[in-house]
C-alpha cells in the first residue's frame, strides 16, 4: 500500500498535509481525546470560563505547567521529518496542523508553510493587544505571586496561544487553510480521527474540488468512505517509505 501512496505522491503537484494528534503521539506526546487521555481526566476548560474567572485561569496556567515537561522534551518524529523533507523538496505546499505542540516548525518546516488551526502551547498572548509573552515570562509571575501575570504591554489577560472550548477559530488562519486546500491535487491527512469541525471538514473540500484523498491513521475514521485511499499504519514509518533511500 506504501507503493500506492508513493504514486499518488510522485504524480500531484501541489500536496497538502493535514495533521492531528497521532502523529505526534509518537513523539510522546498524549493525545488528549484518546481513553487515558488528558482530557477523561481534567475537564477542559471554556474559554468564558477562563475570562471571567481568575480561579479558572489559575487552574488553567497550573495545568499548562504540569504539561510543560512533556512539550518541551518532545522532539519531531520520523514522520514529521519525513513531511519536512517533502516540503523542503517543494512537493508539499503547505502543513494544516490541529496539534499545538510547534513540532512542525522544529522539525525544520517555515512558518509561512504551517497553518495552526487550534493555536500554539509554546508560548502565550494578549488577548486584549495580541503581544506575544514567552513561557518562562509568565512562569515566573504565576510562581511568584501565585496567579498569572498581566500584559506586559497593556496590562491584559494572557493566555496560551492557543484556542480553547468556545473560543472562536482564527479567521486568517482559516482563509490560509482553505486557500491552501482549494489549491491542491492531493490531500493527505495524518493522524486525525476527523471528528473535529470545522477543522474536518478541509479533507471534505479537497474531494469536493477535485483533488485526491488519503487518509493515514491507525484507526478508521467517518471520512474513510470518501476517500482514494486508506493506511491504518503508524505516520513515521509510512511517511519515511516516501523519501528516497529508505
Amino acid at each position: 500500500m506504501t507503493t500506492i501512496l508513493k504514486d499518488y505522491v510522485d504524480q500531484a503537484k501541489r500536496v497538502v498535509v493535514f495533521t492531528g494528534a497521532g502523529i505526534s503521539t509518537e513523539s510522546g506526546i498524549p493525545d488528549f481525546r484518546s481513553p487515558g487521555g488528558l482530557w477523561t481526566q481534567n475537564k477542559p476548560i471554556y474559554f468564558q470560563d477562563f475570562m471571567a474567572s481568575e480561579a479558572m485561569r489559575v487552574e488553567a496556567w497550573q495545568r499548562k505547567f504540569n504539561m510543560d515537561d512533556t512539550f518541551t522534551n518532545a522532539q519531531p518524529n520520523a514522520g514529521h521529518m519525513a513531511i519536512a523533507r517533502l516540503v523542503q523538496s517543494g512537493k508539499v505546499t503547505s502543513v494544516i496542523t490541529q496539534n499545538i505542540d510547534n513540532l512542525h516548525q522544529d522539525s525544520g518546516i517555515p512558518d509561512e508553510r504551517i497553518v495552526e488551526l487550534h493555536g500554539n502551547t509554546t508560548y502565550a498572548k494578549c488577548l486584549d493587544c495580541s503581544t506575544r509573552h514567552e513561557i518562562e515570562f509568565v512562569r515566573a509571575g504565576f510562581e511568584q505571586a501565585g496567579t498569572p501575570p498581566p500584559c506586559s504591554k497593556c496590562g491584559g489577560i494572557l493566555k496560551t496561544a492557543t484556542i480553547s472550548f468556545g473560543q472562536s477559530m482564527p479567521e486568517e488562519e482559516m482563509l490560509r487553510a482553505e486557500a491552501a486546500t482549494l489549491a491542491c491535487d492531493l490531500f493527505i491527512a495524518i493522524g486525525s480521527s476527523l471528528v473535529v469541525y470545522p477543522a474536518a471538514g478541509f479533507p471534505i473540500i479537497a474531494k469536493q474540488n477535485g483533488a485526491a484523498l488519503i487518509i493515514i491513521n491507525r484507526e478508521e475514521t467517518e471520512l474513510d468512505e470518501i476517500a482514494d485511499l486508506v493506511l491504518n499504519t503508524e505516520a513515521g514509518p509510512t511517511l519515511s517509505a516516501l523519501l528516497p533511500h529508505n
